[in-house]
């Protein structure tokens, strides 16, 4: 298990490197993403970027439990994300490296993501709703923006609407 960075570290607010697959053997990556898989589930979270482990490269994780039944990836690796539409939503977000805050984030309701799986496979997925923020919010992790940046308003008590 890895130690989760918070806010005061400043790797993350840096920008992210693509994963090179041919600089990887598949037995890192898929140690990597095993350790940031159980790094998230023992924290409590629905979703883990490579850089809140203090690792500089665009790789997230999402937890199996908000997945319905369709089949949808758990690794994103190098994703790009397209927002479908105009509609936005907000909704409370909170995150791993930024305990105990919480705040109402504006997002697009639906987006387009394309990725490479942990194989090295490309995928590209629709996703809406909690998916399609989730997904975000991860995604700005590998950017170096955290979701306090985006709020509109920080609070330190959760307000249970989820």
């Amino acid at each position: 298990m890895f130690k989760i960075i918070t806010l005061e570290n400043p790797i993350l607010r840096k920008k992210n490197s693509n994963v090179d697959f041919n600089q990887f053997n598949s037995k890192e990556l898929e140690k990597l993403i095993f350790e940031m898989k159980e790094t998230m589930i023992k924290s409590g979270g629905i979703g883990l970027a490579a850089p809140q482990i203090g690792k500089n490269l665009k790789i997230f994780v999402i937890a199996e439990k908000i997945l319905d039944a369709n089949y949808y990836p758990t690794v994103f690796i190098n994703p790009l994300i397209k927002p479908i539409g105009k509609e936005k939503t907000l909704m409370e977000e909170g995150c791993l490296s930024v305990p105990g805050i919480y705040g109402i984030v504006e997002r697009p309701r639906k987006i387009k993501v394309s990725a490479f799986n942990e194989l090295g496979e490309k995928i590209e997925f629709k996703f809406d709703l909690l998916l399609s923020r989730v997904i975000q919010h991860e995604y700005d992790h590998l950017e170096g923006i955290l979701f306090i940046d985006k709020a509109k308003e920080l609070y330190k008590q959760h307000l249970n609407k989820i």
